[in-house]
């Protein structure tokens, strides 16, 4: 796969791969990182840095729908996110306080938008309000001070891994393991999804996707085995 390059937002410099975060063996690469804030009195406050990392089988995955759109194309592509939220690799995001953020204020807006979202789409059961539970019991005690991360690592199986770092460290063990699909999946969604906090972050995936579904495609072009009709993507 090409290589990717670093990021950095406000003072948090994210590296362009990632290899084995808690809960998982492969290396990620860096899909984009964006900040996330709000209008206040007329000036937009940041509070946290966001990266989000795939493995790297999702642009093969990802190339065959989306190779040959436009970074804006899939900026505005509802499908396109999901494409990643739901797809059959693993993600890893990281969220860094630019300000400081109680355990308690960040994962109960999580999960008032999991619990609203679900409910209005007719999937919010039993097994889903356990998952908010525990949930919520692992980050009560928490707090996160400026440049403190909370790390989420995503399998497409359904296993959330949610891990804590007071730096920029990667820690080698999680704080909990929850089994649950639709909120593991939850998690990301309310970050790129169709009502994403990080708009940023959105722009800055699409462009970054956009631009190594391109290069991947010319990679096959290149090493196209001559009377095979087959590609090979690097």
């Amino acid at each position: 796969m090409a290589a990717v390059t670093k990021l950095q937002i406000e003072n948090y410099v994210f590296p362009p791969t990632m290899v084995k975060p808690v809960g998982s063996n492969n290396t990620f690469f860096l899909a984009g990182a964006g900040s996330r804030g709000l209008e206040i009195e007329g000036r937009f406050v940041k509070f946290t840095a966001i990266a989000v990392y795939l493995e790297e089988s999702a642009i093969p995955f990802l190339a065959a729908k989306w190779k040959g759109k436009s970074s804006e194309e899939l900026t505005d592509s509802v499908e396109f996110f999901k494409d990643i939220v739901t797809g059959p690799f693993e993600k890893f995001t990281q969220v860094t306080m630019i300000l400081p953020l109680t355990g308690k204020q960040y994962s109960e807006k999580v999960a008032e938008n999991c619990v609203a979202n679900w409910k209005a789409i007719g999937t919010y059961s039993d097994a889903e309000s356990q998952a908010i539970e525990k949930f919520l019991n692992v980050f009560q005690s928490e707090t996160f001070p400026h440049g403190a991360s909370i790390l989420f690592t995503q399998s497409p199986l359904g296993s959330l891994t949610i891990s804590f770092s007071k730096d920029d460290s990667v820690p080698s063990i999680g704080n909990a393991v929850i089994e649950n699909k639709q909120l593991s999946e939850a998690v990301l969604d309310s970050i790129i999804g169709k009502h994403g906090v990080s708009p940023a972050a959105k722009c800055s995936i699409a462009k970054r996707v956009s631009e190594l579904l391109e290069k991947s495609n010319a990679e096959a072009v290149v090493n196209e085995k001559p009377g095979s009709g087959l590609s090979t993507i690097q």
